[in-house]
């Protein structure tokens, strides 16, 4: 009966992953063809238009998880091993799917520092949470609203630096777009990517509760490569399309958005959120870490080659083995797991 159990809840992942890759597919052509209607610059439509339009799934799994399961954590996993897996599997994977895939040092100085940037706001409301909220301890960081303001803020900042480049663009003569049809396409595909989600997240339930997990720890890797499904076929076809621009900027926009506004808004969804911050530590700290690897693979000679590739793909499967013995018990580096 375990065992057929467990059939149901490993068809439904499959399922409800499949329903997300679909509706991301349908969002990325409407955004693709909006922002050839309006004009926008390719380092634009990477970083802010496909970025927030893929990272869509893991902003809904935050949503979903929060208010229909109460389960704040599960949504904050996803997003968490969603960006360590964008910064490690997804670059690998589009540099070994294309000849080469170049950087540029508008990618390396501006997007990737300003993710940085994005990772250390996060870091530090985790850490205001712990430290200035009522009841928060060193071990439970209190997030509440006004906390939540910070990372949005940030975000503000980075769709204003994002806007100055569209100043100086000339846009190409805009394309014979059937607007109405395209934003229809684009609400339709966002309803049919949170159906998808609510599927992944009552997985994600299922497998804690049938091995007995915790659901941090299935959010952090059964969703987070689910909902990053999109952002890698994004990716790759752009690399494959040599816009390798758009390729690697996809990735680093993505991420910046899931970190500073997605969790951000799960908490003023809830109200308040509390973050276990011996969690929290040790991943953030490993999320920083794979960010530093990418910015250097990425900036040596402006290309990542398929031996870099490999070597990011290495260190992701250094990061699921790390996870599989957290929860063997074999290490205790992640103290809430």
């Amino acid at each position: 009966m375990i065992g057929s159990g467990l059939g149901v809840v490993v068809v439904l992942a499959v399922v409800s992953t499949a329903v997300v890759w679909f509706g991301s597919e349908q969002l990325e052509r409407g955004a693709a063809r909006l922002s050839r209607h309006y004009g926008l610059p390719a380092a634009v439509h990477g970083a802010v238009v496909v970025a927030v339009g893929s990272s869509f799934p893991e902003l809904s799994s935050v949503v979903v998880s929060t208010v229909l399961h109460d389960e704040f954590s599960l949504g904050v996993g996803a997003i968490v091993g969603s960006a360590i897996f964008n910064l490690l599997v997804i670059p690998a994977v589009s540099a070994l799917a294309s000849e080469e895939l170049e950087s540029t040092r508008d990618v390396v100085h501006k997007d990737a520092q300003f993710y940085i940037v994005s990772v250390l706001v996060l870091f530090l409301t985790f850490a205001l949470g712990a430290t200035y909220v009522p009841g928060g301890t060193n071990e439970a960081a209190i997030l509440t609203p006004a906390l939540a303001v910070l990372p949005l803020a940030t975000y503000g900042v980075y769709v204003f630096l994002q806007y100055q480049d569209t100043r100086d663009h000339t846009p190409r003569p805009p394309p014979d777009v059937a607007l109405g049809r395209e934003w229809t396409r684009l609400t339709v595909s966002l309803a049919v990517i949170a159906v998808g989600v609510e599927g992944l997240v009552r997985a994600a339930l299922q497998f804690g509760a049938a091995f007995g997990t915790p659901p941090f720890l299935w959010g952090l890797t059964v969703i987070a490569a689910a909902t990053s499904l999109p952002d890698a076929f994004v990716s790759v076809r752009a690399a494959t399309n040599d816009e390798d621009v758009t390729s690697l900027a996809n990735v680093l926009g993505s991420n910046t958005f899931n970190l500073l506004v997605a969790i951000p808004v799960g908490v003023i969804l809830a109200g308040s959120a509390t973050i276990d911050f011996l969690v929290a530590i040790p991943l953030m700290g490993f999320l920083a870490f794979a960010t530093v690897v990418f910015i250097v693979v990425t900036r040596t000679h402006l290309e990542l080659t398929n031996p870099e590739a490999y070597a990011l793909l290495a260190l992701y499967a250094c990061f699921l083995a790390w996870m599989v013995l957290e929860t063997m018990g074999s290490v205790d580096v992640v103290r809430g797991i």
